[in-house]
């Protein structure tokens, strides 16, 4: 979902249909508004995410948390990526996508094995790794 998501972020360039190639003021005025429109959501994704990280205690939703903040990176690559007319922000949204991956696997096995070793995610109760 977070690949489409991006996807459909980067085919986005300026609000008056022209294309992100246009260099008229009022196409210029447009693509930016575009633009601050996609940052003041990755400001709102951050924002709940580090709430989240902070504020939470079960480990399910401290990772979930932490995706919104990927996310929120990911928004900020690409938008910033389509007003400068580049895809290196797209390909930096890939890198970001696949270390969220792998960083969901290993926050899962974490989770799962505190689990099977105290019967809680509450990361309260974890104070040290020891097995």
């Amino acid at each position: 979902a977070t690949l489409i998501f991006v996807t459909f972020l980067a085919g986005i360039g300026s609000l008056d249909g022209e294309g992100a190639n246009d260099l008229s003021p009022a196409g210029t005025l447009a693509a930016t508004f575009a633009q601050d429109l996609f940052l003041l959501l990755a400001a709102f994704l951050f924002c709940t995410g580090v709430y989240g990280v902070l504020a939470r205690r079960n480990g399910v939703m401290v990772l979930m948390s932490i995706e919104l903040i990927l996310n929120a990176v990911n928004i900020n690559l690409v938008a910033f990526g389509a007003l400068h007319q580049s895809v290196v922000g797209q390909v930096f949204a890939l890198f970001v996508i696949t270390v969220a991956a792998a960083e969901v696997g290993v926050g899962l096995a974490i989770v799962l094995l505190l689990y099977r070793n105290r019967a809680s995610i509450d990361l309260d109760e974890v104070d040290a790794m020891r097995g």
